[in-house]
């Protein structure tokens, strides 16, 4: 065995990484030994494999998968930038969801589940036009800003007019991949490309209005399901919000937001 080369356990020590480590990155082939005695099964490294290793203990300190560090250590320079840069990306937008909870667990902690104003009503009929996307419940408010950005370029294109309140159109269950939809009011534009139309029945429903952040929209359904099934009645889809206060128009804390759910009776 040439005299360079270390054994696991010296090169653990040096790059302040576990055996275990050592043995799981080279079952997934990240950092392969450079030699495996086949005798005994002793796996020794190369003093240069140290920057790869100590790269990865970097990585994985800051949680990347490994699948993610192996792509990075594998691709060259400019190609390592733009994963690790996606990487950031997705670190950021968990950041944003995290103090959003957080937000909403020191509202609940200091005040409480607030009081929300649930009444019921009847909607009259109303035909949208709509573009839709796929998300699951963490994407909802990214996809519906994406949806906004692809539907008002189609709206100006095709002179359509339409009534400015924006609606978005959500299924009664938040599953992990759901089709959400956004549209405006308007009894123009069938045949429109990049357009759909939907058209919502008239009926009872019940609503109430949420003041604040998207964010804390959750407490506003928390309330309006909780007050549906109080009164023996059946949600049904699709659960619609349209926003009377938008983010152009005021700050976070006065964003004004409609939320309706059309209800049946209960089949007893």
């Amino acid at each position: 065995m040439p005299d360079e080369l270390l054994t696991i356990g010296r090169f653990a020590r040096l790059c302040r990484l576990s055996v275990k480590q050592l043995r799981h990155y080279d079952e997934m082939g990240l950092l392969v030994p450079v030699r495996v005695d086949a005798g005994s099964g002793y796996r020794y490294y190369a003093p240069e494999q140290a920057r790869d290793a100590l790269t990865i203990a970097l990585f994985r300190e800051m949680d990347l998968p490994l699948a993610v560090i192996a792509q990075a250590l594998a691709a060259q320079p400019e190609s390592r930038a733009q994963i690790l840069r996606a990487e950031r990306d997705r670190l950021a937008e968990r950041i944003s969801r995290d103090q959003a909870r957080l937000a909403l667990l020191g509202r609940l902690a200091e005040r409480g589940l607030p009081g929300y104003e649930v009444t019921m009503g009847r909607e009259p009929e109303r035909r949208l036009a709509v573009v839709r996307a796929f998300c699951t419940p963490a994407e909802i408010e990214k996809k519906v800003e994406e949806c906004v950005g692809r539907l008002m370029p189609v709206l100006g294109k095709g002179g359509i007019v339409w009534d400015p309140r924006l609606w978005a159109l959500y299924p009664l269950d938040l599953e992990e991949r759901m089709e959400i939809a956004v549209g405006v009011q308007t009894p123009q534009g069938e045949g429109t490309p990049g357009l759909e139309f939907e058209a919502l029945p008239g009926g009872p429903v019940a609503e109430t209005v949420h003041v604040g952040p998207y964010a804390q929209l959750p407490l506003a359904y928390n309330a309006l399901f909780a007050a549906v099934h109080e009164r023996g009645l059946r949600p049904q889809a699709p659960v619609r919000e349209t926003y009377l206060v938008g983010p152009t128009e005021a700050p976070q804390e006065e964003l004004m937001t409609r939320l309706i759910v059309p209800v049946q009776e209960s089949v007893a």
